[in-house]
């Protein structure tokens, strides 16, 4: 086994493949382009750099398909969710990172493990002698790079536009007029700054919101839709007046202890970094150009002398036709050297992607060996994402998606149904994960 596994991208993806197939056995080269060349979006060189949300979302494996995602990773081994748990934030029941801890903990681990070599480099297009190469250069694909998947698909990309949240310098935040709660006093029960408005400065705010001047897009981009899971604040707002107080403003599960009655609406931000000195604004992400943001985030009450150390932004991210394009081992059909992981797949948010960087590091250090890749089963949230991407989705309409229970095979008539639903999927979701990582364990022995 000489040959290295090579692997295009140091994203969550990249990093989560690369990591887990060094733990196998294999030679590994990473090729990270940064900072030959940069982004729009990274302010950083360090590798898995968060750049938009610090949340991996919430962490309750028995009631939430995500959470069970991140245990289902954690008990896979995942570099990830191991670097998440170290740098974690207070934030409920959701699991936020310290984004600048958790990037270096992973370029750290990455760049001392003996089998792993980090090349700082921009591939255009992967060598001919490469016998195995994971494509997971993310949403942010270079130019040149994007151009030979399109050659070799005979297609082009699809493509939606993300969103990015502002984030708050902690001594702007007015506390005499915010104060701190978890919703529901989920969590430590005060992991949220909370900044009230009634009625009339709600209103206030959504008219400034929708006369608000926004970011222009250009010709080629005004066919890109929204991803749905990510939607611009105002975007959210032009749906319906009362739409953001059904959303990311809604006030339930929350009450100013200084006030008698509960709020009309609520802005909550999370802690963004160790220190608590920065916290983002919960659901806010936007496409309103700088100084409206500044102007118009200042009207909410608490936020009136706000200091921005991020303001919000849009990007355009793209991602392949996966289950046209791909194999069941996340291969290109068209030339099975080459696989694909991450978000540039289909699949939306961060732990999403990590974890088809774990499946895609899982197949190709099997490969590499000779084995038959195993994929694992479609009751876990593993293989259910999986299964999502490489057959059970329409490729006529294939759209980015995160992790859900509607992914998941149905249970079996005989199961309880209703409330007692979800934790009945993670528990037969965890018994067959357990069944195919000691299947696995067994195989490499």
């Amino acid at each position: 086994m000489n040959s290295p596994i090579h692997i295009i991208g140091g994203g969550l993806a990249g990093c989560e493949a690369a990591w887990q197939a060094a733990q196998a056995g294999a030679r590994v080269i990473i090729h990270e382009m940064r900072p030959v060349r940069s982004t729009d979006t990274h302010k950083t060189d360090n590798l898995a750099e968060l750049v938009c949300s610090n949340s991996f979302r919430s962490d309750d494996c028995e009631n939430n398909a995500v959470g069970l995602l991140h245990e289902e990773m954690r008990r896979a081994g995942s570099l990830i969710l191991r670097a998440g748990d170290a740098h974690r934030l207070p934030a409920g029941g959701a699991l936020a990172v310290d984004r600048d801890g958790f990037s270096q903990e992973v370029s750290c681990a990455l760049e001392q493990h003996p089998r792993i070599e980090i090349r700082r480099e921009e591939i255009t297009w992967p060598a001919e002698d490469w016998r195995s190469v994971i494509a997971a250069t993310g949403p942010l694909t270079a130019p040149a790079l994007a151009h030979g998947i399109r050659t070799l698909t005979g297609e082009d990309s699809l493509a939606f536009f993300d969103a990015i949240a502002p984030v708050v310098h902690y001594d702007s935040i007015d506390m005499s007029v915010a104060w701190k709660q978890s919703r529901y006093d989920k969590g430590d029960g005060a992991d949220y700054i909370n900044c009230p408005l009634d009625e009339v400065q709600y209103h206030e705010f959504i008219a400034a919101l929708l006369a608000g001047e926004k970011t222009e897009f250009k010709e080629w981009e005004t066919s890109t839709p929204y991803f749905e899971g990510c939607l611009p604040i105002e975007v959210m707002a032009a749906r319906g007046e009362e739409t953001l107080r059904f959303g990311p403003m809604k006030p339930v599960g929350l009450r100013d202890p200084r006030a008698e009655k509960r709020s009309y609406a609520v802005v909550q931000l999370r802690q963004d970094n160790a220190l608590g000195s920065l916290w983002n604004m919960v659901g806010f992400q936007t496409k309103l150009k700088h100084g409206e943001q500044t102007r118009i985030f200042r009207m909410i009450p608490g936020l009136q002398n706000a200091n921005f150390a991020r303001l919000g932004g849009l990007h355009r991210n793209t991602f392949i036709n996966s289950p046209r394009l791909l194999d069941k081992y996340l291969r290109l059909k068209s030339e099975p050297r080459l696989r694909f992981a991450g978000q540039i797949t289909g699949v939306e948010g961060y732990i999403e992607s990590a974890a088809i960087g774990l499946l895609a590091g899982r197949f190709a250090i099997a490969e590499l060996l000779g084995r038959a890749p195993s994929p694992p089963p479609p009751t876990t949230a593993l293989g259910a994402l999986l299964a999502h991407i490489t057959g059970n989705a329409d490729a006529k309409t294939f759209q980015p998606m995160n992790i859900n229970f509607g992914l998941f095979p149905e249970l079996p008539p005989t199961e309880k149904r209703g409330r007692d639903r979800k934790p009945l999927f993670a528990r037969r979701a965890l018994a067959d994960l357990d069944g195919w990582l000691n299947a696995a364990r067994v195989a490499a022995e």
